[in-house]
């Protein structure tokens, strides 16, 4: 099926890793113009050469951002903008949690407000920066990257949880005032996802150093375990879904929270 991404434009926070890393790549194969936005401009800039190599047909360029800091987004916008001339496509992909997970009684406060910047401010930094242009043309798609613990609230992850419970309501009221322009909003909930490779993670995410390739076989199997599908989730699962949710293909999918979690939880 053609999605009809091509000459899109496409920003992708946390686009260098990860998650969104595969999202970068795929928006990238599509044909689409893709901003990867990322304080790591290291591991940013590697993720970029892969995508403009992909042949697609469209530009992929690196806007180091900080997506706490609302100057830094709303420069990353402009920037956007003046290379682009539009925005298509926002994905709120921006996520952390502390590692190794702690009880809420023993974490400091330093390391909840980190979580609240990361998870939720940047969402409502990023979402905000784009609005006015987004509504201007009538047309826009913002898909928030949230989390089964948003859902489900997971022992030991409880402020990452509460966190990403916001992204949902957050997706879920925002729907409701900006389906009028023509603004699809909705959320896409993985499970735990680790990169299949090392590299694929830069040195600020919470998934840095570790890897498919490098997990301890019991633990692997452990892992899979929880899952009814078999096995454990790619980048790849997760960045499939956003592309749909960004094309036309879904213009009546709105406001919507959707699991990518290969059964690990049915709610």
């Amino acid at each position: 099926m053609d999605l009809g991404l091509a000459g899109k434009a496409v920003i992708v926070t946390g686009g260098g890793s990860n998650i969104n890393r595969g999202n970068t790549l795929t928006f990238a194969r599509e044909g689409a113009n893709v901003v990867c936005a990322d304080i790591d401009e290291e591991q940013g800039q590697k993720v970029v050469k892969e995508a403009n190599a992909l042949g697609g047909g469209g530009r992929t360029i690196l806007i180091k951002t900080d997506v706490t800091n609302w100057d830094s987004v709303q420069a990353m916008v402009k920037k956007t903008l003046d290379t682009f001339g539009q925005i298509d496509v926002l994905v709120n992909g921006v996520g952390w949690v502390d590692t190794p997970w702690g009880l809420f009684k023993d974490q400091t406060r330093a390391t909840w407000e980190k979580m609240v910047n990361l998870n939720l401010w940047s969402t409502i930094n990023c979402t905000r920066a784009v609005l006015d242009h987004m509504i201007a043309r009538k047309y826009g798609k913002i898909i928030n990257i949230g989390s089964e613990a948003g859902r489900t609230g997971e022992y030991r992850q409880v402020i990452y949880s509460a966190c990403k419970g916001g992204v949902i309501s957050f997706t879920k009221a925002l729907a409701k005032e900006l389906g009028r322009y023509n603004i699809n909003v909705n959320c896409v909930c993985p499970a735990g996802v680790i990169p299949e490779k090392a590299e694929h993670a830069g040195k600020l995410t919470m998934t840095q150093g570790v890897s498919q390739e490098t997990l301890p076989p019991e633990m692997k199997e452990r892992q899979i375990k929880m899952y009814p599908i078999g096995r454990l989730a790619v980048p790849q699962d997760v960045a499939s879904t956003v592309a749909f949710l960004a094309s036309d293909v879904a213009s009546f999918i709105h406001g919507q929270t959707i699991s990518v979690n290969g059964g690990y939880s049915t709610l």
